[in-house]
């Protein structure tokens, strides 16, 4: 088996006007999160890796993928950690946008998650789990007002 890299992608799919795709995940019920994903070794470079990541997660290929050079260093959960080679126990994840023109269906892969919806930013800012896909939405309205 090999080992998960620990280094990741968040990648914040969005509209205008703020509203957000959530994604739920199939193994976990009740985790709602952005489009989220390791950087595997044929990744040529972190953009590299958020497109392979939209495009498994959910389809999505028609937008502005932007990279906020926001980086969040955290500790891998318990639950997941056995992914990772067995001194690795902390995560870089690298934050993107993914502006859109309206709220898109997304194609799932049912393995990874088994619904989506779309809420403004601060009602998906609310429902996701992890604490830094809530930072990154918390910063949406000031970046896309800024570009």
């Amino acid at each position: 088996m090999a080992f998960k890299i620990p280094q990741s992608v968040l990648v914040v799919v969005h509209t205008a006007r703020l509203d957000v795709l959530l994604l739920e995940r199939a193994a976990q019920p009740g985790f709602w999160q952005s489009v989220t994903g390791s950087c595997e070794p044929d990744d040529i470079d972190l953009r590299a890796t958020a497109e392979r990541e939209l495009l498994e997660e959910t389809g999505l290929t028609q937008g502005t993928l932007s990279d906020w050079r926001l980086t969040n260093r955290y500790e891998i959960w318990p639950q997941w950690r056995a992914r990772y080679a067995p001194d690795v126990t902390h995560n870089t994840e690298h934050v993107f946008g993914f502006l859109v023109d309206s709220a898109t269906v997304a194609t799932l892969d049912p393995a990874e998650h088994s619904a989506q919806l779309w809420l403004p930013w601060q009602e998906a800012m609310a429902k996701v789990f992890s604490p830094t896909n809530r930072d990154a939405i918390r910063q949406l309205q000031r970046r896309v007002i800024k570009s």
